[in-house]
């Protein structure tokens, strides 16, 4: 395995990469695995790559549709322009933390994270570019990973190469804890493993789903506190599947509330409050907010730990559903 490390990187610079294809990669597209073995590059750009030659395994170019057998040597070698599309752009958000080497951003539920297919600008990137233009350079602004658009709460960005290439690692390795707060419908008996695997649903390719062939997706639940129709858990990522705690919740039957995409039904309490009928009916996105990350620095490894209290309407939901239970009681 091996890296060219430019620094900061700038406009022009070379990025080189080499991965060795695992077993565990081996029948997956050529695409699939490039993006599990170069996760700081989107699928989008890997795919581009691969079709224009930089991106080969064994020193030979496939389409990304070719399946791999395993021991593959996977080599990226490619000019690192800067994307013309990202400009600077004021968008809220808040830092927990900043140095030279990293950020740890809070993202306000509905930013959305990246520019995609609806939503050119105006998003968390943009944001970040904004805050600093030396991100320009990276792949997405440095963001090692992302939070769905209603998701509020913490994300990690390296501020140059060196630090994009070992936090990437890092995640990649599973050694970074990511803890969420949720609040889900329906009375959870206790905290569980939810350990079963993800991929699209066939039938709408903008969710997911549980199925047989999916990706492998961990995610451990400990329950926090029992309402009269919901509980507020703790979830942690022991992998980063795309909708990954919202799937595996809705999948035992506890969605998310306020997921109408996986399940969500606007469950009550029975002889709610009007008020109480209007807060839950009224929270329109998952109730779901990244509270915690445990990481490693990336310059001196040192360990970091970082907390983001949850946003106002969150609370606000937690106080009403606590509210009721006790004047139920």
């Amino acid at each position: 395995m091996s890296d060219k490390d430019p620094g900061r990187g700038s406009p022009g610079d070379e990025v080189v990469r080499e991965r060795v294809v695992p077993a565990a990669l081996a029948g997956l597209r050529a695409d699939r695995a490039a993006a599990e073995l170069l996760p700081e590059f989107s699928r989008a750009q890997l795919t581009r790559w691969l079709r224009e030659g930089a991106l080969t395994f064994d020193r030979r170019g496939l389409a990304p549709k070719s399946r791999l057998v395993g021991g593959e040597l996977l080599r990226l070698q490619v000019s690192l322009a800067v994307d013309r599309g990202l400009e600077p752009q004021t968008v809220a958000f808040g830092l927990c933390y900043e140095d030279d080497d990293l950020l740890i951003v809070n993202k306000p539920a509905g930013v959305v994270v990246h520019p995609g297919a609806g939503n050119p600008d105006h998003t968390l990137v943009n944001g970040l570019i904004e805050h600093r233009p030396a991100l320009k350079t990276l792949p997405r602004a440095g963001l090692i990973h992302r939070l769905d658009k209603g998701t509020s709460g913490l994300l990690i960005a390296a501020c140059n190469e060196r630090s994009l290439k070992v936090l990437t690692q890092a995640m990649s390795n599973r050694v970074i804890v990511r803890r969420y707060q949720a609040v889900v419908e329906g009375q959870m008996t206790g905290g569980r493993d939810i350990e079963a695997p993800i991929g699209r649903d066939p039938r709408n390719r903008l969710k997911q789903r549980v199925r047989e062939g999916g990706r492998y997706a961990l995610t451990r639940i400990r329950l926090i506190e029992r309402f009269r129709a919901h509980t507020q858990i703790e979830a942690q990522l022991a992998t980063g599947r795309t909708h990954q705690i919202r799937v595996h919740l809705s999948s035992i039957g506890y969605p998310l509330l306020g997921d109408r995409t996986y399940g969500a039904r606007g469950v009550l309490p029975t002889r709610p409050t009007q008020d109480l009928v209007e807060l839950l009916r009224g929270f329109d996105r998952p109730a779901l907010h990244a509270y915690c990350l445990e990481l490693s620095h990336p310059r001196d490894a040192r360990k970091l730990r970082f907390e983001a209290e949850a946003p106002s309407d969150f609370q606000a939901l937690l106080s009403a559903i606590r509210r009721d239970r006790e004047t139920e009681e």
